[in-house]
Protein backbone atom coordinates (compact mmCIF):
# COMPACT_ATOMS: atom_id res chain seq x y z
CA UNK A 1 0.00 0.00 0.00
CA UNK A 2 2.76 2.48 1.14
CA UNK A 3 4.50 1.80 -2.47
CA UNK A 4 1.96 2.41 -4.28
CA UNK A 5 1.25 5.32 -2.46
CA UNK A 6 4.89 6.38 -3.14
CA UNK A 7 4.55 5.63 -6.61
CA UNK A 8 1.87 7.90 -7.11
CA UNK A 9 3.69 10.63 -5.45
CA UNK A 10 6.62 10.09 -8.10
CA UNK A 11 4.46 10.10 -10.87
CA UNK A 12 2.29 13.41 -10.07
CA UNK A 13 6.16 15.27 -9.23
CA UNK A 14 7.63 14.24 -12.10
CA UNK A 15 4.60 15.35 -14.33
CA UNK A 16 4.48 18.88 -12.23
CA UNK A 17 8.35 19.20 -13.06
CA UNK A 18 7.83 18.36 -17.09
CA UNK A 19 4.71 20.66 -16.91
CA UNK A 20 7.53 23.55 -15.41
CA UNK A 21 9.81 22.65 -17.73
CA UNK A 22 8.21 23.20 -19.99
CA UNK A 23 6.22 26.43 -18.83
CA UNK A 24 9.74 27.57 -18.49
CA UNK A 25 11.17 27.25 -22.29
CA UNK A 26 10.37 31.09 -23.53
CA UNK A 27 7.21 29.98 -25.34
CA UNK A 28 9.16 28.16 -27.91
CA UNK A 29 7.21 26.53 -30.68
CA UNK A 30 7.38 24.28 -33.94
CA UNK A 31 4.87 26.01 -36.27
CA UNK A 32 6.11 23.74 -39.42
CA UNK A 33 7.44 20.31 -39.95
CA UNK A 34 8.16 18.96 -43.32
CA UNK A 35 10.13 15.58 -44.95
CA UNK A 36 10.99 15.69 -48.33
CA UNK A 37 12.33 13.68 -51.27
CA UNK A 38 14.99 15.11 -53.61
CA UNK A 39 16.92 13.16 -55.88
CA UNK A 40 20.13 13.93 -53.65
CA UNK A 41 18.27 12.23 -50.35
CA UNK A 42 15.89 13.18 -47.32
CA UNK A 43 15.78 16.64 -46.04
CA UNK A 44 13.72 17.67 -42.85
CA UNK A 45 12.42 21.39 -43.26
CA UNK A 46 11.40 22.88 -40.02
CA UNK A 47 10.15 26.39 -38.82
CA UNK A 48 10.66 27.41 -35.03
CA UNK A 49 9.21 30.51 -33.34
CA UNK A 50 10.81 31.93 -29.96
CA UNK A 51 11.89 35.11 -28.30
CA UNK A 52 14.99 35.83 -26.94
CA UNK A 53 15.29 37.19 -23.44
CA UNK A 54 16.32 40.65 -22.42
CA UNK A 55 19.26 39.33 -20.73
CA UNK A 56 20.24 37.11 -23.48
CA UNK A 57 19.96 40.22 -26.01
CA UNK A 58 21.98 42.02 -23.47
CA UNK A 59 24.73 39.54 -23.42
CA UNK A 60 25.03 39.25 -27.00
CA UNK A 61 25.40 43.00 -27.49
CA UNK A 62 28.77 42.72 -25.12
CA UNK A 63 30.24 40.54 -27.37
CA UNK A 64 29.53 37.26 -26.16
CA UNK A 65 28.22 34.65 -28.59
CA UNK A 66 25.10 32.69 -27.70
CA UNK A 67 24.94 28.84 -29.73
CA UNK A 68 21.56 26.96 -31.11
CA UNK A 69 21.00 23.06 -32.20
CA UNK A 70 18.57 21.67 -34.15
CA UNK A 71 18.55 18.07 -34.61
CA UNK A 72 16.42 15.40 -36.09
CA UNK A 73 16.03 11.68 -36.14
CA UNK A 74 13.72 9.66 -38.37
CA UNK A 75 12.37 5.92 -37.78
CA UNK A 76 11.19 3.52 -39.64
CA UNK A 77 8.24 1.28 -37.41
CA UNK A 78 8.95 -2.17 -36.82
CA UNK A 79 5.79 -4.31 -34.90
CA UNK A 80 8.18 -6.76 -33.44
CA UNK A 81 10.42 -4.66 -31.59
CA UNK A 82 11.30 -0.65 -31.11
CA UNK A 83 11.36 1.31 -34.00
CA UNK A 84 14.40 1.81 -35.62
CA UNK A 85 16.38 4.87 -36.06
CA UNK A 86 17.44 4.85 -39.64
CA UNK A 87 19.09 8.25 -39.74
CA UNK A 88 19.56 11.69 -37.94
CA UNK A 89 21.10 14.90 -38.58
CA UNK A 90 22.30 18.02 -36.60
CA UNK A 91 22.50 21.96 -37.28
CA UNK A 92 24.97 24.33 -35.25
CA UNK A 93 24.64 27.64 -35.12
CA UNK A 94 26.66 30.48 -33.43
CA UNK A 95 25.32 34.17 -32.97
CA UNK A 96 27.54 37.04 -32.47
CA UNK A 97 27.60 40.31 -32.58
CA UNK A 98 30.68 42.02 -33.73
CA UNK A 99 31.20 45.80 -31.92
CA UNK A 100 33.56 47.01 -34.42
CA UNK A 101 31.47 46.72 -37.72
CA UNK A 102 28.14 46.43 -35.45
CA UNK A 103 26.67 43.74 -37.23
CA UNK A 104 25.66 40.14 -36.23
CA UNK A 105 27.53 36.83 -37.54
CA UNK A 106 26.01 33.71 -37.84
CA UNK A 107 27.72 30.63 -38.38
CA UNK A 108 26.45 27.14 -39.11
CA UNK A 109 27.20 23.87 -39.29
CA UNK A 110 26.51 20.29 -39.32
CA UNK A 111 29.27 19.62 -36.49
CA UNK A 112 29.49 21.11 -33.17
CA UNK A 113 31.31 24.47 -33.21
CA UNK A 114 34.10 25.37 -30.47
CA UNK A 115 36.29 28.04 -29.17
CA UNK A 116 39.24 26.73 -31.08
CA UNK A 117 37.72 27.20 -34.62
CA UNK A 118 34.51 27.16 -36.64
CA UNK A 119 35.97 24.22 -39.07
CA UNK A 120 33.86 24.06 -42.18
CA UNK A 121 31.23 26.26 -41.81
CA UNK A 122 28.79 28.83 -43.95
CA UNK A 123 29.34 32.36 -42.59
CA UNK A 124 26.55 35.37 -43.09
CA UNK A 125 26.08 38.93 -41.80
CA UNK A 126 23.45 40.41 -40.86
CA UNK A 127 22.37 44.30 -39.88
CA UNK A 128 20.30 43.61 -37.22
CA UNK A 129 19.34 40.84 -34.42
CA UNK A 130 15.83 40.11 -36.25
CA UNK A 131 17.30 39.08 -38.97
CA UNK A 132 19.78 36.49 -37.89
CA UNK A 133 17.11 35.37 -35.41
CA UNK A 134 14.64 34.99 -38.44
CA UNK A 135 17.47 32.69 -40.31
CA UNK A 136 17.82 30.72 -36.99
CA UNK A 137 14.28 29.83 -36.26
CA UNK A 138 14.05 28.58 -40.23
CA UNK A 139 15.90 25.18 -40.48
CA UNK A 140 15.93 24.71 -44.14
CA UNK A 141 16.50 21.51 -45.70
CA UNK A 142 18.75 19.36 -43.24
CA UNK A 143 19.57 16.58 -45.03
CA UNK A 144 18.52 13.73 -43.10
CA UNK A 145 20.56 10.77 -45.54
CA UNK A 146 20.07 9.08 -48.66
CA UNK A 147 16.63 7.17 -49.67
CA UNK A 148 17.87 3.89 -50.13
CA UNK A 149 19.34 4.21 -46.22
CA UNK A 150 15.75 5.51 -45.15
CA UNK A 151 13.63 3.30 -47.28
CA UNK A 152 10.32 5.05 -49.48
CA UNK A 153 7.57 4.18 -47.21
CA UNK A 154 4.84 7.26 -47.57
CA UNK A 155 5.31 8.45 -44.16
CA UNK A 156 8.30 8.06 -40.99
CA UNK A 157 8.36 9.00 -37.67
CA UNK A 158 10.34 12.46 -36.76
CA UNK A 159 11.67 13.37 -33.74
CA UNK A 160 12.98 17.17 -34.03
CA UNK A 161 14.24 19.06 -31.58
CA UNK A 162 15.72 23.06 -31.37
CA UNK A 163 17.48 24.79 -28.23
CA UNK A 164 19.61 26.85 -26.69
CA UNK A 165 23.41 25.41 -25.81
CA UNK A 166 24.06 26.99 -22.49
CA UNK A 167 26.74 24.76 -22.35
CA UNK A 168 29.28 26.59 -24.95
CA UNK A 169 28.61 29.90 -22.96
CA UNK A 170 31.63 31.01 -20.66
CA UNK A 171 31.46 29.56 -17.21
CA UNK A 172 30.17 31.95 -15.49
CA UNK A 173 27.49 32.84 -17.82
CA UNK A 174 26.82 28.87 -17.67
CA UNK A 175 26.57 29.39 -13.75
CA UNK A 176 24.49 32.57 -14.34
CA UNK A 177 22.33 30.32 -16.23
CA UNK A 178 21.21 27.44 -14.64
CA UNK A 179 17.86 27.42 -13.28
CA UNK A 180 16.78 30.75 -15.02
CA UNK A 181 13.57 30.41 -17.27
CA UNK A 182 15.29 33.63 -19.82
CA UNK A 183 17.82 31.11 -20.81
CA UNK A 184 15.60 28.37 -21.39
CA UNK A 185 14.83 27.81 -24.79
CA UNK A 186 14.26 24.24 -26.02
CA UNK A 187 11.19 22.60 -27.87
CA UNK A 188 10.78 19.23 -29.48
CA UNK A 189 8.16 17.13 -31.84
CA UNK A 190 7.42 13.85 -32.18
CA UNK A 191 5.14 13.45 -35.69
CA UNK A 192 4.70 10.95 -38.16
CA UNK A 193 5.09 12.86 -41.71
CA UNK A 194 4.10 12.37 -45.26
CA UNK A 195 7.27 12.24 -47.46
CA UNK A 196 6.77 14.41 -49.69
CA UNK A 197 8.21 14.82 -53.23
CA UNK A 198 10.25 17.94 -53.64
CA UNK A 199 9.46 20.49 -56.18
Amino acid sequence: MRLAALLILVVALSAWLTGTARADSRNAAITQLRLEQADDGVYLTAQVQFDLAPVVEEVLEKGIAIYFVAEAELYRERWYWTDLKVAQAARYMRLAYQPLTRRWRLNVSPVPITNSGFGVSLNQNFDTLADALEVISRIGRLRLGDLAEIGDDPSHAVSFRFRLDTSQLPRPFQIGAVGQSDWNISVEKNARLPLEKSK
